[in-house]
């Protein structure tokens, strides 16, 4: 008699985790909780009757049974995807699917996707948001925008651009009982805070670069998430130390002002275009490619200007 198959998010669940080797991705990639995901996973252990990861106490390892059936269950995936593909012969000259990090795609790429949009109206582009690396073939993504060392050997991958850490604040701050015109000056303003995820320069290190002394670098407003930290500056809620190029656009509109340097380069990661190797030569993934590497540069013409008039103390 044969097994019965197991549920389907269940298995889901699992090729995530073991490809990402970690609960937490595997959540984030399939829009569930890690509780929701952990409790998939013991279903599938229960019904299987198989332990699948060994849980250790900062990562988890496959089991021997999880390795004998990783590789079957992922290309099942990849074949289900496929098959369904099949029903649209031409999916993919009509369809682009985009995967970048959420505070650039809401500050920079989708303000300016309409651009795009009006040179290719045949294209139906699809963007979604994640700060996870997304699995090309599995998830159907045809072009990944990622903030990376840009070690991707299974990809095809050019650099966009560099990125940099920087104070900014509305204008009006530059008025008032207290005008910001020196990094000293930052004593009198709430320092806005971002937790991003991976090892980013602080307030303290910029402090440390500045030359400046005797600022509680720990104090202010703290955000996990860019856009809104840029949100609240752009309000005269604060003086944010956040992504050049992510605020670039705030810039260029004068929403937010660069009061004065320096600026910490982003150690070891700058801004990649990725997609699969050989599909960089399908229409519309060198149509976006040569759109986006164009609007990367109009970008860095506006903060060529924007730096030049920087306030100086």
């Amino acid at each position: 008699m044969r097994r019965p198959m197991p549920p389907l998010n269940a298995l889901k669940a699992f090729e995530a985790t073991a490809r990402h080797l970690s609960f937490t991705k595997a959540a984030a990639e399939l829009h569930v909780t890690p509780a929701a995901l952990s409790h998939q996973i013991r279903g599938l252990e229960d019904l299987l009757g198989l332990k699948l990861f060994f849980r250790r106490a900062r990562a988890i390892e496959l089991t021997d049974a999880a390795r004998l059936i990783h590789p079957g269950i992922q290309a099942g995936f990849e074949s289900l995807r496929q098959a369904v593909e099949r029903l649209e012969p031409n999916r993919q000259d009509r369809v682009l699917v985009v995967s970048a990090t959420p505070g650039l795609t809401a500050k920079w790429l989708a303000p300016k996707l309409y651009r795009f949009l009006v040179k290719h109206p045949d294209l139906d582009t699809r963007v979604s948001a994640s700060s996870a690396y997304v699995n090309f073939a599995a998830d159907g993504v045809d072009v990944g925008i990622r903030l990376s060392s840009g070690n991707h050997p299974d990809l095809y991958v050019e650099k966009l651009s560099d990125e940099w850490l920087l104070p900014l604040c509305s204008p009006k701050l530059l008025d008032g009982a207290h005008p910001l015109r020196s990094p000293k000056d930052l004593v009198h303003f709430t320092l806005i805070q971002v937790d991003l995820p991976g090892v980013v320069p602080t307030w303290s290190d910029w402090f440390q670069m500045a030359g400046v002394e005797g600022i509680d670098s720990t104090r202010g407003l703290r955000l996990n998430v860019a856009d809104h930290a840029l949100d609240a500056a752009s309000e005269s809620a604060g003086v944010v130390l956040a992504y050049k190029l992510v605020a670039s656009r705030d810039i260029g509109l004068g929403r937010l002002i660069i009061p004065f340097g320096p600026e910490i380069p982003l150690p070891g990661r700058s801004y990649f275009f990725v997609c699969q190797k050989g599909h960089e030569r399908r229409a519309p993934v060198k149509a976006f490619r040569d759109w986006i590497f164009a609007e990367i540069e109009e970008t860095a013409a506006i903060m060529r200007q924007a730096t030049q008039s920087i306030v100086r103390p």
